[in-house]
């Protein structure tokens, strides 16, 4: 996986909105700081853009969690998370070296565990996954309002 472009924890102002990426090492500390690196995101932003409520930011580090604990579980070595404003909308991507891509399991109220696909579908407005030279990316789109449905699909190809 190619994570040279990578600026770790960088936030930058670009045509599409606000962006910060970061390479985790992939090791056991790479979740807590994934989630960390998403809550000070969208609190630094703030000063762009109009201030995100409390619900929506628990529910992008609740994705983030999600998402770099199945890349941290499934994938050996490092792991990139893209985490980019746009309009209305805050968009998660997390790229890793497994080709493999995830499968939602069928409701089973009586499953131990391995619900953290499910939980993120129902808290995005939009959720892909596309392979990648070196693995696969699952993108995820979260409205930053509490009306989710003006945020819209998540863009094709990003």
């Amino acid at each position: 996986m190619d994570l040279s472009p990578v600026r770790k924890g960088e936030t930058t102002a670009s045509e599409q909105g606000l962006e910060t990426s970061i390479t985790l090492d992939g090791d056991g500390t790479c979740i807590a700081q994934a989630r960390h690196l998403a809550a000070d995101f969208l609190t630094r932003r703030a000063g762009h853009v109009a201030a995100v409520s409390a619900r929506v930011g628990e529910v992008v580090q609740l994705v983030v969690s999600e998402l770099v604990t199945n890349a941290y579980k499934y994938a050996p070595g490092p792991v990139m998370m893209v985490l980019r404003i746009t309009g209305e909308a805050v968009e998660v991507e997390v790229w890793d070296s497994d080709r493999g891509l995830p499968e939602s399991r069928p409701a089973d109220p009586g499953r131990v565990g391995q619900h953290g696909l499910e939980i993120v579908k129902v808290l995005a407005t939009g959720f892909e996954v596309r392979q990648v030279a070196a693995g696969k990316c699952v993108a995820v789109r979260i409205a930053l309002t509490d009306d989710p449905e003006t945020a819209g699909p998540p863009r094709p190809g990003r």
